[in-house]
């Protein structure tokens, strides 16, 4: 059931890694690119729209540069990402214009994810340019973004894009043909990131990219909650249009059952928690298995400093984190306040002031 729900996907977002850009030298290989554009192009048929995320900014910089290998000093990753993020584009765009089609270049960065405004901002963008019939190219902007770079994340991006532009398929394409068990042979569906196949993850041995085989995962477990389905699958000519039509390539892991709306999501995975607050055993069932607010009575202590509106974890007595919000107090008026109940912080704060530290519509059990 789950191929045959990608089979009908319309809205498809597909990242290609810089591996599978490049060729001898660790050099962008324009080649490539044109093939890849060419399926991407005969895929613009009507029946999809498309978001690239590609990466291959980095690589594209190294032959200008005179460079040899990927730099590993931040500066020089920041311009030849710089250089290479012209080369890269020019090259999509002749690729897409000898077949009459279009592309723009979109840069992000994690504050387009984590600022609310830009979010909604980026998400009208990308609506326009799919109604124009345009495929946005996507890559994180890496002159800018020095963590994006180092921990390179552009499975992530595809995975918060997915859920931005609401996809129906993410598909992340690589040196990789899936997901493998340890005796070699390839996993075709997973069901749930269980453990188990968390283990199974293995580093990246690309000398061009920065992700692996874990940060797949990272990207599958995101876009999964969204209740988008995902297919990891070697970059080969034709890959995408098989893995489209529904065929068993590579591995894919199937979408939740119940997909959480686009605010919980953009809370549970598109912002960068400022601290922690710790709570008892009888808030964490509540939270859990109750699905209420977070009240001051079950916090017990907290950790960081953050505003009121800033994301949190939700951390139970071990500090194991469970859920993520947006609080409603700051770090110092939630330390005045915390094990108290609503009369006792009326009385300290004022009557405005009795209120859920979390409410529950804010708040997204991970």
């Amino acid at each position: 059931m789950s191929r045959e729900r990608v089979a009908t996907a319309r809205r498809v977002v597909v990242k290609v890694g810089s591996s599978s850009l490049t060729g001898r030298g660790a050099r962008l290989d324009p080649a490539r690119v044109d093939r890849f554009v060419e399926e991407l192009c005969t895929l613009l048929d009507g029946r999809h729209e498309i978001v690239c995320v590609s990466s291959g900014a980095i690589a594209a910089g190294l032959a200008p540069l005179g460079l040899r290998r990927r730099p590993a000093d931040m500066p020089t990753l920041q311009a030849a990402a710089a250089v290479g993020q012209l080369h890269l584009m020019d090259t999509y765009a002749g690729a897409f214009e000898a077949r009459g089609g279009l592309c723009a270049q979109v840069l992000l960065t994690r504050q387009d994810f984590v600022h609310r405004g830009r979010y909604v901002n980026a998400l009208h963008t990308f609506q326009r340019l799919l109604a124009l019939g345009v495929v946005p190219v996507v890559n994180e902007n890496d002159t800018v973004a020095t963590d994006e770079i180092r921990f390179g994340e552009n499975d992530l991006l595809a995975a918060l894009v997915a859920n931005l532009v609401r996809a129906d398929v993410l598909v992340l394409l690589s040196d990789v043909d899936g997901l493998h068990r340890r005796d070699g042979s390839l996993v075709g569906e997973v069901d749930e990131i269980t453990d188990e196949v968390d283990r199974l993850a293995r580093g990246s041995r690309s000398s061009v990219g920065s992700g692996g085989m874990r940060s797949k995962l990272a990207a599958a477990r995101i876009a999964t909650a969204s209740g988008v389905p995902v297919v990891f699958a070697r970059f080969r000519k034709g890959t995408l249009t098989r893995v489209l039509d529904g065929k068993t390539v590579g591995t894919l892991f199937a979408a939740h059952p119940s997909r959480l709306a686009p605010r919980k999501a953009w809370i549970a995975y598109a912002t960068v928690p400022s601290g922690r607050v710790i709570v008892d055993d009888g808030a964490r069932v509540a939270l859990c298995e109750g699905n209420r607010s977070l009240l001051a009575a079950g916090v017990c202590g907290v950790d960081g400093s953050f505003a009121a509106g800033d994301a949190v974890d939700v951390v139970d007595a071990s500090g194991r984190a469970f859920a993520r919000g947006l609080v409603g107090f700051s770090s110092d008026e939630l330390a005045r306040i915390a094990g108290m109940g609503s009369s006792a912080i009326g009385e300290l704060l004022g009557p405005a002031a009795a209120r859920e530290v979390v409410h529950r519509d804010e708040l997204v059990v991970l």
